[in-house]
């Protein structure tokens, strides 16, 4: 039914001073291992952990975010799966998205609706599952007061719909370039500086650094929710017998490492649930900015001195 080619282009990391070091190769098919199949890549999204761990994907295709079709399946895999128009977020640990094919588990695959297109699809895995583990860390209660620092990025941008949508009274902590647009999503309020505010949270999810969420501690009520998105606060931010708070941490990579099959199965129908939504309008997509595949290492050392607002996506 598809021709898979006996190579492919795919961006290779051998090690160098910035994005602009990726390497354009020809790479050989390998065979599917068991319970894998090949997805034939329309689109890439680029996400920030696609250049901070560079250095630790040596000789490899980086990437986790793509969106295509299954073009071939391993052993074990469901015969129905060919064909199927999917997303996917890829582990650290095998041949990523930064390429015109990618072999992937089958269990980590979302089918996408008709309704919606490769690149938006390319563009949610990563920021709208990472969202979504991170606000089903906090115990729901409509009407607390929840909230997010760092929230004019792309992670932001979903968890202030999800959050609004559970009912929590949100406010966003970021540059006031995002206001209009986080106010739109569903934030109620809207600060550039916590330090001029002195209202206290049921929870709070930093998507900044593990310093960043450690001094925003004292802005939580007692048994409150510290959540860290970039990285993990490694020492306890308050006294003992003090606020009594829970802290989390979130990282898509764990289910990657030690996630069973129940788990990416939950995984995979939430985000397939929020695609749908996405398609019937009630969950708003970021504002795409297309690329072709040659600007792949232009837009990615872009991402890291980000000052432009919006989500790139690499076309192929």
């Amino acid at each position: 039914m598809f021709n898979v080619p006996n190579d492919w282009r795919g961006w290779v990391w051998q090690g160098g001073k910035s994005p602009h070091d990726l390497q354009d190769r020809y790479l050989t098919a390998d065979p599917l291992l068991s319970g894998e199949v090949l997805v034939q890549n329309t689109a890439i999204g680029l996400n920030p952990v696609d250049w901070k761990v560079l250095d630790s994907q040596i000789g490899k295709v980086p990437g986790v975010d793509g969106a295509g079709t299954v073009v071939a399946i391993g052993a074990d895999v469901d015969q129905r799966w060919l064909g199927t128009r999917v997303a996917y977020h890829q582990s650290l640990q095998r041949p990523g998205s930064f390429a015109e094919f990618t072999p992937i588990a089958a269990q980590v695959l979302m089918r996408l609706p008709d309704a919606i297109d490769f690149a938006t699809a390319a563009a949610f895995p990563c920021p709208a599952l990472t969202a979504w583990q991170a606000i089903e860390k906090v115990p729901t209660q409509p009407g607390a007061s929840l909230l997010i620092a760092g929230a004019g990025g792309s992670v932001g941008h979903f968890l202030v719909q999800l959050a609004q949508a559970r009912g929590f009274t949100v406010t966003t902590l970021s540059s006031e370039r995002h206001f209009s647009r986080l106010q739109a999503l569903g934030a109620k309020y809207t600060l550039s500086d916590p330090l001029h505010n002195a209202s206290r949270f049921y929870a709070v999810i930093d998507a900044v650094s593990p310093e960043h969420a450690t001094s925003l501690a004292g802005n939580l009520l007692a048994n409150g929710h510290l959540v860290c998105i970039q990285g993990r606060v490694e020492q306890w931010p308050c006294t003992p017998f003090g606020r009594a708070l829970s802290l989390h941490e979130v990282a898509l990579g764990a289910l990657h490492l030690h996630g069973d099959a129940k788990q990416w199965h939950a995984l995979t129908q939430q985000g397939e649930r929020m695609l749908a939504q996405i398609a019937q309008g009630t969950l708003h997509s970021e504002l795409l900015l297309h690329f072709p595949y040659d600007q792949l290492p232009t837009q990615l050392q872009a991402l890291q001195h980000r000052n432009f607002s919006g989500k790139q996506i690499i076309l192929l």
